[in-house]
């Protein structure tokens, strides 16, 4: 198992993590597999989509808040239910496939740390298989 540490700025933003995976995958000299990228952290989910246009992070983190926003009826003390929530729709892990050497990825998609509870020093897992 590998892992990345990386620094979030924000509450809630996409952080594409895509160069770090690729690293890791490079380094390790996988050349066919798996790689499944897991966020550890309740409130750090993962995904992948748009690398393109900055506007499609916008409109996921906006639409999660007007989905799923913060209320003072949560009863958890921290104050960050809607951070577990967004983290629950979206995930904690994606699975991708790597061949020769690369991570298999669409023309526009990239590989995110979604923080919605920051700005935090994150740990994500990355686990090759092959």
């Amino acid at each position: 198992m590998h892992e990345l540490v990386i620094q979030t700025h924000r509450r809630e933003e996409l952080l594409d993590m895509t160069a770090m995976v690729q690293k890791i995958v490079g380094d390790a000299g996988v050349e066919n597999g798996l790689a499944v990228i897991f966020s550890p952290h309740t409130t750090l989910a993962v995904t992948v989509n748009e690398n393109t246009d900055q506007a499609v992070r916008h409109d996921i983190l906006t639409h999660l808040a007007s989905l799923v926003p913060q209320s003072p009826t949560f009863r958890h003390q921290e104050n960050n239910s809607d951070s577990h929530i967004k983290v629950s729709l979206v995930g904690p892990s994606v699975t991708l496939i790597v061949s020769d050497g690369d991570i298999q990825l669409g023309t526009w998609q990239a590989i995110y740390a979604c923080e919605f509870d920051g700005p935090r020093t994150r740990r994500v897992w990355v686990q090759l298989v092959g």
